[in-house]
């Protein structure tokens, strides 16, 4: 993956390995240089939550994986950091719960689409929609904006990892059901979600896939309770609860 060798008894070895994989993103032009930005941002909350799953987060997480097996057409959104971090994990979840991948860009150019979606296939993805670009998300004037009309266009589920807050709220203005994989629980992509992941995407995905093998044979019912049962609210005020109690900790910080 990259010259660097971590051992991997350091003790800030899964934050720097994360961190590498961003920074070989940006050389490849999978991921763009403000993406270096918002993976810092991420990694100070992931920090305060201890750099672990909470049990609100894995609730939402099987939350997430009902609401993808119910959905009539699900789509997985990937941008450059999700590229980067997770791309064999996005296909493994397009895989367990029939989901359509779609890539959508903030910066978007031709060249970044294409090495993405080039990205993605070397994992085993065999269809990379958003090339066409054939629909829009209505209210947005950006890049973001454009979609393929026969897939976030369609969707009735988007999973929308890493997102940006009003294309959050177009979209769940739009109608549809979405999931937000963010580790920022007052940002507004979190708010807009009708489920909000409040986890690393490095674990987040992988746990959604874990849940949806779990729940693949599950009858319909069942799932349609799992993601009623689900209380949105509520999760986003434990895991505020839980960054806060991180930032009043008295432990101190491993070197990082």
């Amino acid at each position: 993956m990259s010259e660097i060798r971590i051992p991997e008894d350091h003790p800030r070895y899964e934050s720097l390995l994360t961190r590498h994989r961003i920074e070989k993103g940006v050389d490849e032009g999978i991921t763009s240089r403000q993406g270096l930005i918002a993976q810092g941002r991420g990694e100070a909350f992931d920090y305060l939550l201890g750099e672990r799953t909470t049990d609100g987060a894995d609730a939402a997480e099987r939350a997430a994986a009902a609401a993808l097996l119910l959905a009539d057409h699900a789509v997985l959104s990937v941008n450059g950091n999700v590229a980067a971090l997770v791309p064999g994990e996005i296909v493994e979840l397009a895989e367990a719960t029939g989901a359509d991948i779609e890539v959508n860009l903030f910066n978007r150019t031709d060249e970044r689409m294409a090495a993405i979606a080039a990205h993605l296939r070397e994992h085993g993805a065999e269809e990379v929609k958003g090339l066409d670009a054939d629909g829009r998300i209505p209210g947005l004037s950006h890049e973001r904006a454009k979609v393929d009309a026969d897939g976030i266009g369609d969707a009735d589920v988007v999973l929308v990892p890493l997102e940006d807050g009003d294309r959050a709220e177009a979209l769940s203005a739009m109608g549809k059901t979405e999931i937000v994989i963010d580790l920022n629980p007052l940002s507004r992509s979190a708010r807009a979600a009708a489920i909000p992941i409040v986890d690393n995407i490095v674990r987040a995905v992988p746990n959604v896939t874990r849940h949806a093998r779990e729940l693949r044979d599950a009858p319909r019912e069942e799932l349609a309770r799992i993601v009623d049962g689900f209380d949105r609210e509520r999760a986003l005020g434990e895991a505020e609860r839980e960054i806060r109690d991180g930032a009043r900790s008295d432990v101190s910080p491993t070197d990082r």
